[in-house]
């Protein structure tokens, strides 16, 4: 089991890339990419915002004033970052999508140009990486994520360097969808529930991710058993799962 964790682990940053971003509405675009010298240089920032708006999002510029709806639902915001990783032949971009947890929820085909002049390959390399964006068929969800989460309370308390620190406590769950690959296990126990966890699915219909700031690891079944595995300073910690009526 330790190997399987491993790996799954090693595979929760690829995984996340193909959660679906239709729950996302508003993109923030910086005003200069670290790999350009000044702001907006080759209204390569510009381009990029013109495209976040093509395919759909609500785009606003890092140094813009956010309207209040923007600000008060930040979580569904995705933060827009291109990289770089060309050489003098070939200029090669690609396109990050991060939350506001600062984890990555899409990343891009790599686009690339040939042409010498920046402008042009810039240009060409950045439509090529947004290409990617075709397949997603994004279309928001309508869901906000204060408004998903407005009916659960997270029950946590913090270490002493002010990690959260989720307890399951051997408590009943039930797995609550959370778009389109992800599930909060809460508990039933009072009239308003309890976030304990979430999951991210995998291939594997009985194999979820976990993936949080103090705990990571994996939620699996095993002969009919839902076991959370997880490293604590490097300690591999297996616990139960009382998980009701989910697959």
């Amino acid at each position: 089991m330790k190997k399987i964790l491993f790996l799954l682990l090693l595979l929760s940053t690829s995984l996340s890339f193909s959660q679906s971003l239709n729950e996302y509405k508003y993109a923030i675009v910086p005003s200069k990419f670290e790999f350009i010298k000044e702001k907006d240089q080759y209204r390569l920032n510009t381009l990029t915002k013109l495209l976040m708006e093509k395919y759909g999002f609500i785009t606003y510029f890092d140094n813009d004033i956010l309207p209040n709806q923007v600000v008060e639902n930040n979580c569904n915001i995705v933060y827009v970052d291109v990289k770089s990783s060309g050489n003098l032949f070939v200029t090669k971009l690609t396109v990050i999508l991060k939350n506001c947890k600062n984890a990555i929820v899409f990343t891009s085909a790599e686009g690339r140009s040939r042409e010498k002049e920046l402008q042009v390959a810039y240009n060409q390399a950045l439509r090529e990486a947004f290409t990617s964006f075709e397949k997603l068929d994004y279309k928001y969800s309508g869901v906000s994520k204060s408004d998903e989460n407005s009916n659960v309370n997270v029950i946590s308390k913090s270490d002493k360097n002010n990690n959260v620190i989720v307890p399951i406590l051997n408590q009943q769950l039930f797995a609550k969808p959370l778009g389109t690959n992800l599930f909060q296990l809460l508990t039933n126990e009072t009239d308003i529930p309890n976030l304990v966890l979430t999951i991210a699915k995998t291939n594997n219909s009985s194999i979820f991710i976990v993936d949080e700031a103090r705990r990571k690891g994996v939620v699996y079944k095993n002969n009919n058993e839902w076991i959370f595995d997880y490293y604590e300073n490097e300690k591999l910690i297996s616990e139960k799962l009382n998980i009701v009526n989910f697959n």
